[in-house]
This record gives C-alpha cells, sequence and structure tokens, in this order.
C-alpha cells in the first residue's frame, strides 16, 4: 500500500497536524497525514472559540505565513470580538465563537484540496529509526510506512487516562481511545517524558436554559477578519453568549464531591493548566471569593449544545449537575455530557531545538501539547513551524526560525526549548518583551515577506501586503507633511475636549494627542478626500493611527530588540565544553550542558544563567 518514501508523515490530526500537513505539502513535499480518525480532522476538543488574548496574534500570524487556522476560523465563525480595545494596541486580540462542526468541515475541506497530501486513518504505535535519524512510522495495522522526516502531534492521546471522579478509562478524549507505544519507543531511545493534565466541562442542552436571567455578551457592531486575505468575509449575522456565575451556594456543592475528587485524592498525580483551572480547583485557591465567571457559549448555528466555559470539572457527575442546577439560569439544566479530566503523556520540550526538530533523532519533529502547551493555538502555530521546517530538513535547506522580536510564535517556541516547562504552557501578551511590536494588525507586515520568501505565502499575499504597505506610507506621508489650521481643526478639538491650536500645525502632530481618532480627522475635507482618492480602507487608517500615536515606544521597543539581536549572531559552537569554563556558577553550567543554546542570547534567557555567567563566556569566546 505505501511503497514509496514520503517526504513527511504527520501523525495526528489536531491544530496542530493540520497545519503542519498543509505547510509541509503546499511547500512541495509528498505529505502523509496519519490519524485515528479522520472524521476528526481539525476537531475542537474543548471551547468552540479561536484567538483571545496574545491567542489571537498567533492566529493571525499563522494566516500571515500562509496557514489555514484563519482562513477556517473566518468561515466557521458565529459571533467575533477584539478583546482589549481599551487597551493599547499591543494588547488588542481577536477572538471568534466558532460552529464547532463547520470548523472541523471546513479544516478536511481545505487539507483535501491541497496538493501532495495524502491521508490515512490508522493509530501510529511505533516508529522506524536508521541509527539516530528517523526512518518512518509503523502503524497499529502492522503497516511500515517510509519517511524523511516524521512530525508527531500527538495532542492528549498518548497513554490518555480521563477521569470522572472516582472511575477512570483510557482515552485520547471522550468517546476515543487513546495511543500506544509511542511513548515508550522515545524513553527508549533516550528521551524524557512526563505527564500533564487538562479538563472539560460539561456540555448541556440549551433549550433547559434560562438565558433571562444572565448577560448577554454580544459581539462586535463592526466585526473585522482573522485572514488578511481580501476575500476574507466579516460575520453579518451573529450569535450571542452570555455570562452567569457562581454562588457560595453552588461552591458547597461542588465541596460534597471533593473526597471523591480525583484532584483532590492523589488519583490525578500531574499538573493542569494554571491559567484555565477546574472549577474544584478555583473554589479551592480562592476560598474568599463568593463567585466566579460562567460563560455560556454556543457550539453553533444550527445546535442547542452549549459549552459551559468556566465550569471544567472532573468532579462525579451526580456532583456536577447537582452544583450546576444551582447557578443562575441553570435551574433546569438537562446534560449532553458531563466534564472530564484527561492526563497524558509529553515531553520535555527542552530536548528540540529552534526548528522542534529533537536533538537526539535527526528528522523527528514534535508540534503541540506533545510538548508541554495547551490551546488550539499555540499547537497550531507549532505545527505550521515543524512543517516548514520538516520540509526543509527533507530539501537541506537553512532552518527556518523566528525570533522574540519578529513573532509570538518565536516568543512560544524560544520559551519552551530554553525554559522548558513543568505546568501546560499557555501564551499571554506578558510573555512577548517586544509586544508592542508584536501586534494583531501588523502580523503580514512582519511575516508575509519572509514566508513568500521560503515559498509557503503565496504572491496573492505578498501583493495584497504591498499594496496595504504603499497606502500606508501614502497616508503616513500625508499626515507628516499636511498642517492644519486653527480655524479648520480648533471645532473638532474642542468637541473632544482638547486644548485649541494658535498656529497651523503638521497633522500627525494633532493626531498623536491621546484623546483624537483617526476616524474623528475624516470630518475634515483634505483627510477624506485623500482617503476617497487612494481607496484606503479601515485597516490601513488603523495601522497608522498606531504608527504615530506610539511611534516613540515602537522605536524605542525596536532599538533594544536590535541590541539584542547582536547577542543573537554570536554563535555557541556545538562542541564547547562548559566544564572547561571553571568560572561558570554550578548551576549555569549545569542548565548550559543540558539545553545546549545556539547562541549567546539563547543562553542568557535560561533561567539559572546569571549575567556574570554570560560575561564569562563572552570573555572566554574571545567578545
Amino acid at each position: 500500500m505505501f511503497h514509496d518514501t514520503y517526504d513527511v508523515i504527520v501523525v495526528g490530526g489536531g491544530h496542530a497536524g493540520a497545519e503542519a500537513a498543509a505547510a509541509a505539502a503546499n511547500l512541495g513535499s509528498k505529505t502523509l497525514l496519519i490519524t485515528m480518525n479522520l472524521q476528526n480532522i481539525g476537531q475542537m476538543s474543548c471551547n468552540p472559540a479561536m484567538g483571545g488574548i496574545a491567542k489571537g496574534q498567533i492566529v493571525r500570524e499563522i494566516d500571515a505565513l500562509g496557514g489555514y487556522s484563519g482562513i477556517v476560523s473566518d468561515a466557521s465563525a458565529i459571533q467575533f470580538k477584539m478583546l482589549n480595545r481599551s487597551k493599547g494596541p499591543a494588547m488588542w486580540s481577536p477572538r471568534v465563537q466558532s460552529d464547532r462542526m463547520l470548523f472541523a468541515q471546513h479544516w478536511r475541506n481545505m487539507l483535501e484540496q491541497t496538493e501532495h497530501l495524502d491521508f490515512y486513518q490508522d493509530m501510529v504505535t511505533d516508529l522506524l529509526f536508521d541509527n539516530d535519524k528517523i526512518a518512518g512510522v509503523i502503524t497499529a495495522l502492522g503497516l511500515e510506512i517510509k519517511a524523511r522526516s516524521v512530525v508527531l502531534t500527538s495532542g492528549t492521546f498518548l497513554n490518555g487516562l480521563i477521569h470522572i471522579g472516582e472511575k477512570q478509562f483510557g482515552g485520547g478524549r471522550a468517546g476515543e481511545s487513546a495511543s500506544f507505544g509511542i511513548t515508550e519507543r522515545l524513553i527508549e531511545k533516550g528521551f524524557t517524558s512526563g505527564r500533564m493534565k487538562t479538563g472539560t466541562p460539561p456540555r448541556v442542552d440549551g433549550r433547559s436554559l434560562d438565558y433571562s436571567k444572565m448577560v448577554e455578551q454580544p459581539g462586535d457592531t463592526n466585526p473585522t477578519t482573522f485572514s488578511y486575505l481580501e476575500n476574507a468575509q466579516p460575520l453579518k449575522e451573529q450569535r450571542s453568549c452570555h455570562m452567569t456565575y457562581t454562588s457560595p451556594l453552588v461552591h458547597d456543592l461542588l465541596r460534597e464531591g471533593f473526597d471523591r475528587s480525583p484532584m483532590f485524592n492523589g488519583r490525578i498525580k500531574s499538573i493542569g493548566p494554571r491559567y484555565c483551572p477546574s472549577v474544584e480547583d478555583k473554589i479551592n485557591r480562592f476560598a474568599d471569593k463568593e463567585r466566579h465567571q460562567i460563560f455560556v457559549e454556543p457550539e453553533g448555528w444550527d445546535t442547542v449544545e452549549v459549552y459551559v466555559n468556566g465550569f471544567s470539572t472532573s468532579l462525579p457527575e451526580e456532583i456536577q449537575f447537582k452544583a450546576l442546577k444551582a447557578v443562575v439560569g441553570f435551574e433546569n439544566v438537562k446534560f449532553f455530557r458531563p466534564g472530564y479530566a484527561i492526563e497524558y503523556d509529553f515531553f520535555q520540550p527542552t530536548q528540540l531545538k529552534h526548528t522542534l526538530e529533537t536533538k537526539l533523532i535527526s528528522g523527528l519533529f514534535f508540534a503541540g501539547q506533545i510538548n508541554g502547551t495547551t490551546g488550539y493555538e499555540e499547537a497550531a502555530s507549532q505545527g505550521i513551524m515543524a512543517g516548514i521546517n520538516a520540509h526543509h530538513h527533507v530539501q537541506q535547506r537553512d532552518p527556518f526560525i523566528l525570533s522574540r522580536d519578529e513573532a509570538y510564535i518565536g516568543v512560544l517556541i524560544d520559551d519552551l526549548i530554553t525554559k522548558g516547562t513543568e505546568e501546560p504552557y499557555r501564551m499571554f501578551t506578558s510573555r512577548a518583551e517586544y509586544r508592542t511590536l508584536l501586534r494583531q494588525d501588523n502580523a503580514d507586515i512582519r511575516l508575509t515577506p519572509k514566508s513568500h520568501g521560503i515559498g509557503l505565502a503565496s504572491d496573492e499575499r505578498l501583493r495584497q501586503l504591498e499594496e496595504k504597505s504603499a497606502k500606508t506610507t501614502a497616508l503616513l506621508t500625508f499626515f507628516e507633511k499636511t498642517s492644519v489650521r486653527p480655524e479648520d481643526i480648533n471645532p473638532l478639538l474642542e468637541a473632544k475636549s482638547s486644548a485649541p491650536v494658535k498656529q497651523s500645525l503638521k497633522m500627525g502632530k494633532v493626531l498623536a494627542r491621546p484623546n483624537l481618532t483617526i476616524d474623528d480627522f475624516l470630518t475634515l475635507m483634505p483627510v477624506n478626500t485623500f482617503v476617497k482618492e487612494q481607496a484606503i480602507g479601515s485597516a490601513t487608517l488603523e495601522q497608522v493611527e498606531i504608527q504615530v500615536k506610539y511611534a516613540g515606544y515602537i522605536a524605542k521597543e525596536k532599538a533594544q530588540a536590535d541590541k539584542l539581536t547582536n547577542l543573537e549572531h554570536v554563535a555557541i559552537p556545538k562542541t564547547f565544553d562548559y566544564d572547561k569554563v571553571k568560572s561558570l556558577s554550578f548551576e549555569a553550567r549545569q542548565k548550559l550542558k543540558q539545553i545546549q543554546p545556539v547562541t549567546i542570547a539563547q543562553a542568557s534567557r535560561i533561567s539559572g544563567v546569571s549575567p556574570s555567567d554570560l560575561s564569562v563566556l563572552l570573555v572566554y569566546m574571545g567578545r
């Protein structure tokens, strides 16, 4: 059946696997996607949403690179929101509520229309090696399929164990079996593995809820899209989410089951996500809080199923039901299925290179939850990078790596391989030291030229970017060079409670005032005429406003990034012997030997390596 050798085999059809397969195939690699159930490609295992704080930036970056997540999200969205609008643009984060079934359907359709991509339904139980190189995979049916590179995206399936109260059973997610064999084989090869835990809330029948008792959460009045492509269409109709709260009564009812909670009775030994805790963990850790938010999220356009965001739990099902009935609006709730926790194997990501290729086995790549991350977006971003670099490995091309000042994806991967993780890793804007540079509005400017350069982002994407950049430059120049007279601008300034001007000023200087927006200037005839003549859209207007208002911050961050880039160019030889450098602290020597940083800049980000240790290294290397 498989007599040819594939360039890339992708194991797993979740968010990481789907992006990895698409990237490798679109770059021209003969690619095979193997997954346990082809009906579940692109499945949203947990919440029916994409994006959010920092995660929305990642989806935009995937789109700018030529990935599919943004396109699929737009095509299956039922609500769009730009979060954090009240804060600065570095914090703005797009998020969509998705139709769960449509999302998976669009992923499947897009992958089936991708050239060079084959599919096969089977469980991969073992790997083929040629000494320290990957050679292919072995399936549960005993098929040996040869490959020049393999991308493992196993999600929560590696030795997955599901917990509901005192009941536990094997599974990768509800209704699907776990995957066995791969962990044991990798441990034989010298890899270090661990266990992590995540959870999911009950799904309920929306017809049994009383929404009149809840707070409505509508989408944006003027929604935009994730994808930068011109044919991406904003939503014309949206579905609302709703919000309600737990109460002291709900907490007391939940506590009744604590003695049978796998989290508290020792059955679950692994660590769960800090920033997405179960409801029992929340009321235990924050005992002083009388209530917690619950977001009631529809699962799609044509279903009554509802996702109870904020009520993730592994308590016995009768406790879940009794407690949820005490939540306002849920008095007559009917369950579709209870919440549960799942434990699964992961591999410490310090065992990877920046390309997501393993250090021990050439041509073997890891992406997604196997690396200790949580979230669709984090997984998808690793998937596209692993797919690109698997193709580059086969073609013997230079690695494709994004630095911390170029993308949130760069921050994510650098954090993982440099620091490792002891708990499921989630991206936040606070993790990015250059977040003013890494905004959701400029991901195409940052990444599309790079991706086009390797052949992934299309000519059409580059053309659109060049057109957008030209219009942005033209409007910036117009604001910098065009003066406005006091009699023309003062009525606007007065209406905005801003100090009047006594002489003509350049428009850019006036726009820099904090209480004015670029939309205010559209009331001025010269600006309105220029915008119409140049056919400038809302995205370009937003880009210009950000660049004018935050020019000082952007320049300062760029200077800091350039300074660090100098250290990124100071490479540490692969054969460097840290034991010879006696002036290094014991902890620094230990961490440097374990992680094997590629550059001095990467070494500087390792926990336990001090500035004095870096000075010693630089001196020792003749710097």
